[in-house]
């Protein structure tokens, strides 16, 4: 008798559970929101004329149309003072219509009128070329970068010792340095550095504002000669050439640069013992 096969064992399998694949979602990036200010919006190329009216309406001779992206429509710009919204199409009703005017270059818009402000802010086609929104936290940078230049400008100067003050003024103020007293160089030179301290640094850190100052006060001194016709210089004592100025150049620059030479040398020791 043929022996039983013992049944087979069921095998349990754990209940899968489905997953699920979700797409992944596209972010759209956040539009910039509108912020509800006072603004105020100035003429580009530092303009100020009395009045400056830009169109306000787009017409065959002034095209004010704007470019809606994600419509792909071409929209028409007008500026009516009872309309919310800047463009045509969508203003309803008798609309009245106003003029947009910059007096002594600048324009002052406060955040009542919402509509003229979106005009000249996000839509007019020539806004950042005929004019441009002034931007406060712009304006903040810009001061403080000439206050941190004021700041370094004075630093230099107050520190600056009475001979190279003399050279640096006499390009601003000409012989005239010659009868300051010391005290009044270092007033005018404190005064200069605070207002013009980009230049004052620039020149406190260009070797050749003393060299053209040497020659000067040798000139002075009536130790070299400037020819009358600024083409040449000479010893006064004996007429004797030293050098031609290049032409269009300043002699005084011309004469800075001739005594950083291997002959230059030899006459700058040369009137340095004269001088002093």
């Amino acid at each position: 008798m043929a022996a039983k096969k013992a049944p087979a064992k069921k095998v349990e399998v754990a209940p899968q559970q489905e997953v699920v694949v979700k797409a992944a979602t596209k972010v759209q990036p956040a539009k910039p929101s509108w912020e509800i200010k006072d603004r105020t919006y100035i003429l580009t190329s530092n303009r100020s004329p009395i009045t400056f009216t830009i169109p306000s309406k787009h017409t065959s001779k002034h095209a004010l149309l704007y470019f809606d992206k994600e419509n792909g429509e071409q929209k028409e710009i007008r500026y009516a003072t009872n309309q919310s919204s800047p463009f045509v199409k969508e203003q309803q009703g008798e609309a009245t219509l106003g003029h947009i005017i910059f007096k002594d270059g600048a324009l002052f818009v406060p955040k009542e009128k919402q509509n003229l402000q979106k005009v000249l802010s996000l839509y007019h086609p020539l806004k950042n070329k005929l004019y441009k929104e002034l931007d406060q936290v712009e304006i903040a940078e810009d001061e403080l970068d000439i206050l941190e230049l004021q700041i370094d400008a004075l630093n230099a100067a107050r520190g600056m010792d009475i001979d190279h003050a003399e050279a640096i003024l006499r390009v601003e103020l000409g012989s005239k340095v010659s009868t300051m007293s010391s005290k009044e160089l270092k007033r005018d030179l404190l005064l200069f550095a605070k207002m013009s301290p980009g230049l004052f640094l620039d020149l406190a850190n260009d070797e050749n504002v003393q060299l053209r100052n040497f020659a000067i006060q040798a000139t002075e001194a009536n130790i070299i000669r400037l020819s009358d016709d600024q083409r040449y210089f000479t010893w006064a004592s004996n007429g004797r050439k030293l050098m031609e100025v290049p032409f269009d150049e300043n002699p005084y620059s011309a004469f800075a640069y001739f005594l950083k030479t291997d002959e230059g040398v030899e006459i700058y020791k040369s009137i340095d013992k004269k001088i002093n």
